[in-house]
């Protein structure tokens, strides 16, 4: 008579520590419901914090398995099938072996289904199954979320050293606010790298030995831990997500430091930068610069430079895309060169602060005349537009009484639209007259003669906004070849340019000391002159 063997079990207990299953059953109340629950069996419980939701993931779960194959236990418990698996291979490994009879039974503390029939082992598939759709779900929601999260700025991952998790906020909508205890000294730590005197390792040991860093644990800072925070773009207000995507993010966390500063740090670790999104907000003057040669787009590209004396300086160098003309043989040129020639240019709108007062009151004098002409013009093409509107209302009267046929009202009325087109297109160019031409004026001498001491302020601040704005408001067709700038001036700056020249040569045989001039003198030599007068 044979004997059944009893069967010996495995109890498989599993609580991943990622985020998408922590509200699993924890490992302890997964061990207290299954001891309760097949207190009469053999029971050897394994242990497991790893996802299941890849396949091969559970070194552990895998050598139970093996341990099952070679006949050492036949039996499993689980509180769930999720706990046993959540993707498809684990799964049909699974259901394979209670097929073929190497897992005797399989038993569940909160699911029940007929071992041995193939209806049972079916609807543990689909058990199984919906394990596998709900963590794909979940993943994929989660990942939904962290990208909304990502576009409004918000970092969707822990704080970095030097910054906290707002816990008071809601979910989707954690700001990364200064960590109080570690922000200056994080901060510290750059300052020391950005001097060129420190290495990493030195400063690590500054921080730990000296300062006494400790982490938000009250663990020493690694030496990783100081390379990670040197290379985290976190730390200048940006942030890629996913990981490796290239897609970025500019955050909503108060930045520790500047993106200028960053890019240094980078060069002197020896590292090219990690890929961000190219805002050319401190490149002057890349964009209306076209190349003399094959007409393609002058880009810029920043360098930085070791110096002997410690710390780093920076360059940027203006040259031709070569987009159009791959063997374009154009240089590239330095910013300081570059705006030297700007300076230059600016330089030859250069006139006196008085000539500007003197012609402006001159146009003010011509704008009194233009007012009594303009007046009497706008009249006379006002009275002809609104009888030109009338005849429109005698011919529309005119085929209302049937004094005229649809064939020539039409000819007509073709003609007379035609006419009161023309004349209230006379009217809006005698109202652009009225559109403050006095101030366009008074704007274009003020530019000519404060631009240039503006514009040597500005390069010599590295103020770039305005830098730009002063650059590109000088014309058009701003072209570099050879090294050499060309700019085709605006309407407005270039008879300013003509009056410079102009007036430049003026004062030469009046010189205030022997001669006594004075504002009036100038004056009136201002008004002797055919070729200022004219312009």
């Amino acid at each position: 008579m044979k004997t059944h063997q009893k069967i010996k079990y495995f109890a498989y207990l599993r609580k991943s520590s990622e985020g998408k299953e922590k509200q699993a059953l924890s490992i302890p109340a997964q061990r207290a419901q299954l001891s309760e629950r097949f207190s009469d069996l053999d029971i050897e419980f394994v242990e497991e914090e790893r996802s299941a939701f890849l396949p091969l993931n559970r070194p552990r779960f895998s050598d139970m398995l093996l341990r099952v194959r070679s006949g050492e236990r036949q039996g499993l418990l689980a509180w769930h099938p999720d706990r046993l698996s959540r993707n498809e291979v684990d799964a049909s490994a699974i259901t394979y072996m209670l097929r073929t009879g190497e897992l005797k039974d399989l038993k569940f503390a909160t699911y029940h289904f007929e071992n041995n029939s193939p209806e049972g082992i079916w609807m543990l598939q689909m058990a199984l199954s919906q394990s596998q759709y709900e963590s794909a779900k979940k993943g994929r929601d989660v990942k939904r979320g962290t990208a909304q999260s990502a576009k409004s700025g918000f970092y969707p991952a822990p704080a970095p050293i030097g910054y906290l998790n707002d816990k008071f906020t809601e979910r989707g909508k954690k700001k990364k606010r200064p960590d109080p205890e570690r922000f200056a000294l994080t901060r510290r730590l750059f300052d020391l790298m950005l001097t060129g005197n420190y290495t990493p390792p030195q400063i690590h040991d500054i921080a730990v030995n000296e300062w006494g860093f400790r982490g938000p644990k009250g663990r020493k800072l690694s030496r990783s831990s100081v390379y990670n925070i040197f290379t985290r773009p976190f730390y200048f207000g940006e942030f890629e997500h996913p990981a490796g995507s290239g897609i970025w993010y500019k955050g909503d966390h108060e930045p520790m430091i500047t993106r200028e500063e960053y890019d240094r740090i980078q060069f002197l670790l020896g590292r090219k930068g990690n890929p961000r999104p190219k805002e050319h907000k401190d490149i002057a003057y890349r964009g209306p610069m076209k190349c003399g040669e094959c007409g393609a787009a002058i880009t810029a590209e920043e360098k930085m430079k070791k110096l002997a004396k410690g710390g780093v300086a920076h360059y940027t160098y203006y040259h031709c895309t070569k987009r159009k003309n791959p063997n374009c043989s154009q240089h590239s040129i330095e910013e300081t060169k570059l705006e030297k020639q700007i300076a230059k240019e600016l330089g030859k709108l250069k006139i006196p602060a008085g000539f500007t007062a003197w012609a402006v009151a001159r146009l003010k004098d011509q704008n009194a005349k233009e007012i009594t002409d303009r007046e009497v013009v706008y009249s006379n093409q006002r009275k002809e537009y609104e009888a030109c509107v009338r005849k429109i209302d005698n011919l529309i009267d005119m085929r209302a009484n049937s004094e005229i046929d649809e064939q020539e009202f039409r000819s007509r009325k073709e003609t007379l639209l035609a006419e009161k087109e023309r004349t209230q297109a006379l009217l809006l160019d005698t109202d652009k007259r009225v559109e403050n031409w006095l101030e366009v004026a008074e704007r274009g001498f003020n530019f000519a003669e404060k631009a240039p001491a503006v514009f040597a302020k500005a390069a010599a601040d590295e103020d770039f906004a305005t830098c730009k704005e002063i650059f590109t408001a000088l014309g058009s067709n701003y072209t570099l070849i050879d090294g050499k700038l060309s700019i085709s001036l605006d309407n407005l700056l270039f008879p300013i340019q003509e009056i410079a020249d102009a007036i430049c040569d003026i004062p030469s045989p009046l010189e205030l000391e022997k001669n006594k001039g004075d504002a009036k003198d100038f004056g009136q030599l201002y008004a002797e002159n055919p070729r200022v007068l004219g312009d």
